[in-house]
């Protein structure tokens, strides 16, 4: 499983596992996931290890937790000098609903594109 996200300069890090099996079924191979949005030291040192950048596709939850843990993450990734991209997923969207409400994988491709650091 962390062969693909070793061999690639970009991974793409999901909170949850359906958003980590919908990205795979969409051809997204370079993509891990968090179980949440804390990553342990661990991981998080993992990531910096194998990465150079991190795209953070993370919850847009009305509440913006996700988006909040991503600007966090984004700022670890960031202080250990790894470059860090927050994908912006549609208002109420994570990487699973977005693809279950119809979206392909070229168009989050677009998002992956447009992501900001």
């Amino acid at each position: 499983m962390w062969e693909p996200v070793r061999q690639s300069p970009e991974v793409i890090l999901v909170e949850g596992l359906f958003d980590y099996a919908a990205l795979w079924q969409a051809g997204f191979h370079n993509v891990t996931c968090g179980m949440g949005n804390h990553l342990n030291a661990r991981q998080l040192r993992e990531l910096c290890d194998y990465s150079g950048t991190v795209y953070l596709a993370f919850d847009s939850d009305a509440n913006r937790s996700g988006q909040q843990a991503a600007e966090r993450i984004s700022a670890c990734l960031g202080a250990q000098g790894v470059a860090a991209r927050r994908v912006q997923l549609p208002n109420g969207h994570d990487p699973n609903s977005f693809f279950v409400q119809g979206g392909d994988a070229q168009q989050f491709r677009r998002l992956l594109e447009a992501a900001r650091p």
